[in-house]
């Protein structure tokens, strides 16, 4: 099996609400604002294959689906569509796509399922031979969404979805489409229902998984995040997910799995470490993957 970053369109967003309550002082160490105090973050997805026997999509990041106005509102900054860019220069084409798995249906992490935006015609689906896996508990946020998050959410999308007669539905730590290969953990806070998906290493003591790595989405969408008391803004529970956060670190450091990063400009996968104060923190970093193996530059 080999692995794939595959970068999606960028966005820059208010630092202040990606950092949460940290103050200003703090956060502008980790990434420097404009001049509209926005800071830059990538949307990459996961590619791999084969896993189980398919070619895996893991997100698609935020994709070119706004109109032109939405598009510079929420700081996207590319009108193209950079995913299926990226895929091409990888050798694979959407068409090739036989799963997309989808840890939460944010705007940024599945808008990139959609076709680039027209004003001829209404949103459509891209990657016409893939089951979509999204989380059932998630599933029943995005089609009944809090007034507090139902901007987060693209209304037509469920819809879509639906119709393609290729969604499943993860209701536990493992999916029909991808069997043994991969392993969810849920995390609440960030969003109801959010799944986490771990491939598996192949290294198994005493029946548990060591290596792989796992897609953080949205709990550690960066390396700052790593940090444990570091929110966001858009966390809908913050004290939630730093008690996921803690739990989800000490597990993955224990273990030796890489975190992939969906949303750091440079750094797309990460050794958890400890520091001189038993503190989270990131190591080993590769700023992109392209066909690399599972085990390749494993440091547990």
């Amino acid at each position: 099996m080999k692995l794939w970053s595959i970068q999606g369109n960028s966005q820059k967003l208010d630092g202040g609400s990606m950092f949460g309550n940290a103050p200003r002082a703090m956060w502008t160490k980790w990434a420097t604002p404009d001049d509209l105090n926005r800071i830059p973050l990538a949307t990459r997805g996961l590619l791999a294959t084969p896993l189980n026997g398919r070619t895996v999509l893991f997100e698609t990041g935020i994709g070119a689906f706004f109109e032109p106005k939405l598009r510079e509102r929420f700081g996207v900054q590319e009108d193209r569509h950079v995913l299926l860019d990226s895929l091409h220069a990888a050798g694979f084409d959407h068409t090739d796509i036989d799963v997309v798995v989808l840890s939460h249906l944010h705007f940024d992490h599945a808008g990139g399922l959609l076709a680039p935006w027209s004003d001829a015609r209404g949103p459509e689906l891209l990657f016409p031979n893939a089951t979509f896996v999204v989380g059932r508990a998630h599933w029943e946020r995005a089609t009944r969404p809090h007034a507090r998050d139902r901007a987060s959410f693209i209304p037509e999308l469920p819809g879509l979805l639906e119709a393609s007669g290729r969604l499943q539905f993860l209701d536990g730590a493992q999916c029909e489409a991808l069997g043994d290969a991969v392993r969810f953990h849920r995390s609440d806070g960030h969003t109801p229902g959010m799944m986490l998906a771990e491939i598996l290493g192949p290294d198994v003591q005493g029946g548990v998984h060591h290596g792989g790595v796992v897609f953080c989405a949205d709990l550690v969408p960066g390396l700052p995040w790593v940090h444990v008391p570091i929110t966001m803004g858009y966390d809908r529970y913050p004290e939630l997910i730093i008690d996921e956060k803690q739990a989800f670190l000490a597990d993955m450091a224990a273990r030796g799995v890489r975190l992939f990063l969906t949303h750091d400009p440079d750094v797309a996968l990460a050794q958890v470490v400890r520091d001189a104060h038993g503190r989270f923190a990131a190591g080993h970093t590769a700023a992109s993957l392209a066909a690399r193996t599972l085990d390749e530059g494993h440091s547990a």
